[in-house]
């Protein structure tokens, strides 16, 4: 007679082997870590599941598209999925290298333009990135940067290297956030961000534009507005948007020339979302009053680009997501879809493409 401790047993023993062969069928996937500046939490998350393989070289300029490149068509063959630590392009010879054992791609970026999404989608293979996360570090990037362009510290700093200094009650003044009105193009995660860290700063008033209304709008004090009253009303002008077709270049001569004479324009999205020879005639024309970049085209952007002669421009090297933090959270992310995604659980924060 099979009594139900038996039964329970068989089950315990039963159970322990599947359990075993599951971790042995995930560990004969093979997951390709394309550079080799991972941090070791979000390594230790896919090395608990999968086979890891991972670049000696880091995956980001010169090195990346040289070194970077050869070693990732070398490891990709028969890998399941590619977590993707780069601004450079996700080519057709690295998915055709990878063949059709590839199921997802995981970018550590908030952005995906550059990870070939219509190609992705015309394979099958899925796309998640890292949104959200990102957000604070990179909202208040873009408050530094308000502060930086509106008060001159391009011209500030020069003075300070110079020894040379401006003194006098009427030298190199700058522009007020208090009272002033600002627009935020797209009040998506990082948008919402900007308007919570600027809101100490006694702004009378916040708009923003997009395709529609945002729920999270009412508790900001935001007010949704068209993209032309934007321009033409906005003291301080952030731009918060990914790049997509309907984007790029949205920032151009027409538009520039509906912003106000004393506007102060900020990108932290993407560099393409501007016509940089606009914005450059719009600043040394005085069209508008000055501007502050993280993101340019290209990066880096050359020592010797006329931009960089504009005594009314801030520019950063895109370190937008630039925290030991947000770094370390972007990096897990990235690890965790991959995680659900080869084992059939729901991706956390799937591209839809």
């Amino acid at each position: 007679m099979i009594t139900r401790f038996t039964q329970l047993y068989i089950g315990l023993l039963v159970a322990i082997p599947c359990l075993a062969t599951n971790g042995t069928m995930t560990k004969n996937l093979k997951v390709l870590v394309s550079s080799n500046d991972y941090p070791p939490t979000a390594l230790k998350l896919l090395e608990d599941h999968f086979t890891v393989l991972q670049s000696r070289y880091l995956n980001f300029g010169q090195e990346g598209s040289t070194l970077g490149r050869e070693e990732i068509l070398k490891l990709i063959p028969g890998c399941s999925a590619l977590v993707w630590i780069s601004n450079l392009p996700i080519t057709n010879e690295i998915l055709d290298a990878a063949g059709a054992q590839l199921k997802i791609v995981s970018t550590v970026s908030a952005g995906y333009n550059h990870c070939n999404p219509e190609e992705l989608r015309a394979r099958g293979i899925q796309l998640t990135n890292t949104p959200n996360v990102l957000s604070p570090a990179v909202a208040e990037v873009a408050v530094g940067l308000i502060l930086s362009a509106s008060r001159r510290f391009t011209e500030n700093l020069d003075q300070v290297r110079r020894g040379e200094w401006e003194i006098g009650f009427d030298k190199v003044l700058g522009q007020d956030l208090r009272d002033s009105t600002v627009g935020i193009i797209g009040l998506g995660g990082i948008g919402q961000a900007v308007v919570k860290r600027l809101s100490g700063f006694d702004v009378a008033r916040f708009i923003y534009s997009g395709h529609r209304e945002k729920p999270e709008a009412k508790a900001l004090r935001a007010e949704f507005v068209s993209q032309d009253t934007l321009l033409e009303q906005s003291d301080f002008i952030v731009a918060a948007v990914p790049l997509t077709n309907e984007t790029k270049l949205m920032i151009n001569k027409e538009t520039l020339g509906k912003m106000k004479p004393n506007a102060v324009f900020v990108n932290v999205g993407r560099g393409d979302l501007v016509d940089q020879d606009a914005l450059y005639d719009a600043l040394k024309n005085k069209q508008i009053y000055a501007a502050g970049l993280d993101v340019t085209t290209p990066e880096p952007l050359p020592k010797d680009h006329k931009l960089l002669t504009l005594p009314n421009l801030f520019v950063l090297p895109h370190i937008g997501s630039a925290t030991v933090r947000t770094r370390r959270e972007m990096a897990e992310l990235a690890a965790n879809n991959i995680v659900n995604g080869l084992t059939g659980k729901p991706l956390l924060s799937p591209v839809k493409l």
